[in-house]
């Protein structure tokens, strides 16, 4: 029999975990949100290792390789001036993916960003990873946790992050991740994105955070419409509101109400379902189903991330219930900043060349923007 664990760190326990608070800069410092919005940057940063050697790096960032120290502090400099560029104005807070330890965000907050006033931070990673998530933000973090996944055979390679922030006393929930790439093949690589989910779905419906508007973001390694690229032949982390969908995953219309609820929390055990409507609902899944927003279903075009001569749409903010019920923070816009210098002269992702130094990253990054409802 497999034994499962579902592992919930704080900031010093079994995951190699860092957040502190740190000086404030001269713009953007406050902590209330903007003329009563806020402002939310996903981005993976493309391997984001500092200027030391340590063994875990990869072959590339190696000392033996050309990298160094001044090429580390070029590339944080080159990732501050791509904020400078935001049309928007720098985000209130950045969830970022691929960066090598908290050493990292202290360097990019005190350093490249400090003008921006990302006064607080919080870095997480499995041991013995080379790279794991981390985030700055304007507000102060609370419940500052690391989830994480495992079995008799299996571990997720990077932990669920969780933090959450309370500008004018609204409070708001984030899940910051960066799920198992598909290296090794689609579908035998995808009970580690379904273990993630799982490790979602459990906070989800948890009670602490019922009515709590909450937000899933970063680099999932799944498109949104990863179903209907494979056909419909596996069920993914991500799965559409869709009858094909709900068929292959067990479900039923049942006229007892509290049956239906029953049967959807038991097989909706690790898996994400997404949907075009504001807000959020299922019309396949029944009552019960644990159903997301993805804005890529009607207002993201292209992709975040270019493979093969084709976009994904691997990026990722998935928004929860309550972010449309006209109460405290709600959904306002969600873009794909897909402008120079993030996008190259071609208009794909300017990819980081540790060789050379040129480019950012080979993700484009995600901006999300929310409104405070007043009574």
């Amino acid at each position: 029999m497999k034994q499962i664990f579902l592992i919930t760190c704080a900031a010093v326990l079994l995951l190699s975990c860092g957040g502190c608070e740190m000086a404030g800069g001269e713009d953007g410092a406050s902590n209330e949100g903007k003329g009563g919005t806020i402002s939310i940057m996903t981005w993976n940063l493309q391997a984001l290792f500092d200027g030391e050697e340590n063994g875990a790096e990869y072959e590339e960032y190696l000392d033996s390789a050309g990298w160094s120290g001044e090429k580390y502090s070029a590339r944080l400099n080159a990732i501050a001036q791509g904020i400078d560029h935001l049309e928007q104005g720098s985000p209130d807070i950045l969830a970022l993916e691929e960066v090598e330890n908290a050493r990292v965000l202290e360097d990019l907050a005190q350093g490249a960003l400090a003008k921006y006033g990302y006064r607080w931070s919080f870095f997480a990673n499995n041991p013995g990873a080379s790279l794991g998530i981390g985030v700055l933000s304007r507000f102060p973090l609370s419940r500052t946790r690391a989830h994480s996944f495992s079995n008799s055979a299996e571990t997720t390679p990077r932990p669920v992050m969780e933090v959450w922030v309370e500008p004018q006393g609204r409070p708001l929930a984030l899940f910051i991740c960066h799920w198992k790439s598909k290296l090794g093949g689609d579908e035998a690589t995808e009970s580690l994105r379904r273990a993630s989910a799982r490790v979602i779905l459990r906070r989800l419906r948890e009670t602490d955070l019922q009515g709590v508007p909450a937000l899933i973001m970063g680099d999932l390694n799944e498109n949104h419409d990863e179903f209907y690229r494979q056909a419909g032949a596996f069920l993914g982390a991500l799965i559409p509101d869709d009858p094909q969908a709900a068929d292959l995953a067990g479900f039923y219309d049942d006229s007892d109400e509290a049956a239906q609820r029953a049967l959807v929390q038991k097989k909706q055990a690790d898996f994400l379902i997404l949907s075009r409507k504001k807000p959020p609902v299922s019309s396949y899944f029944g009552p019960g189903a644990t159903v997301l927003y993805s804005p890529w279903e009607s207002e993201l075009q292209d992709g975040s991330y270019y493979y093969k001569n084709a976009w994904e749409t691997i990026d990722h903010f998935l928004l929860s219930e309550s972010l449309f019920d006209k109460k405290d923070w709600d959904f306002e816009d969600c873009t794909v900043v897909n402008v120079q210098p993030f996008t190259n002269s071609r208009g794909f992702p300017n990819a980081y060349n540790p060789r050379t130094g040129a480019g950012l990253s080979d993700h484009l990054p995600l901006l999300l923007t929310l409104k405070v409802q007043e009574p």
